[in-house]
């Protein structure tokens, strides 16, 4: 098991801020729990935060795609992962299937697919970049297990204001023009990720009106069939 930490600058404007990308650990979950606290406000129901026992399982079953991010020592955001076989001929499923409702029991050691189960950054800490770094820190875990893409379901939470007038799909290619922007699929495209499809019923959420866009990138030193 490869374990991971990177340092780096990040820039609030024009001023750098020492960072770094590492695997967290046990000692790092009461200060996980509040920034989920932080970031989903009520009325964000508080069961749906992270807890200690699907904490201990993202360390303990798949430490490696569990990480997170410090500003000048200060616990920012967090990100985690887990293995699965994908079938891109068959891409509907729901968050809660594929990621075992955050416990990730179903973890596949001989997964091809890093699926990202969740993002979460500090409100105080938003306009940093760290959501893009660790991502970035997702895809070099890509390449270094050899894997045949990243994967995870973007919320669409731009979508509700216009459900009346488009079908997601409709919705989806606007944002791809650059006709809309869309907090979490346009912030994802600046990732580096790319939309596969629309998948209904994905999350719970009625702003997306529960729809999904299942977003990918491709270890770029693979051949794709």
């Amino acid at each position: 098991m490869h374990m991971y930490r990177k340092e780096l600058y990040v820039f609030e404007g024009n001023k750098p801020r020492k960072a770094v990308i590492r695997n967290y650990n046990h000692a790092d979950f009461f200060e996980l729990i509040q920034i989920q606290a932080e970031s989903f406000p009520p009325p964000f129901p508080s069961e749906l935060w992270w807890n200690q026992e699907q904490l201990t399982n993202h360390i303990t079953l798949f430490p490696e795609g569990a990480i997170c991010v410090e500003v000048d020592g200060v616990l920012a955001g967090s990100m985690t992962g887990l293995l699965v076989k994908f079938d891109p001929a068959h891409p509907e499923h729901k968050w809660e299937d594929v990621t075992d409702s955050g416990y990730i029991r179903n973890h596949d050691p001989e997964g091809d697919t890093l699926y990202i189960v969740d993002i979460c950054i500090r409100p105080s800490f938003r306009k940093l970049g760290l959501g893009q770094q660790m991502m970035q820190a997702m895809y070099e875990l890509v390449v270094q297990k050899g894997l045949r893409r990243l994967l995870g379901g973007g919320r669409m939470p731009g979508y509700g204001r216009y459900a009346d007038q488009w079908t997601p799909e409709q919705y989806l290619e606007r944002v791809l023009t650059g006709e809309v922007r869309d907090p979490v699929i346009t912030f994802l495209m600046h990732c580096g990720r790319t939309p596969v499809r629309v998948v209904a019923n994905y999350l719970e959420d009625e702003e997306s009106r529960n729809y999904g866009t299942l977003m990918e990138w491709k270890n770029p030193f693979q051949q794709h069939l």
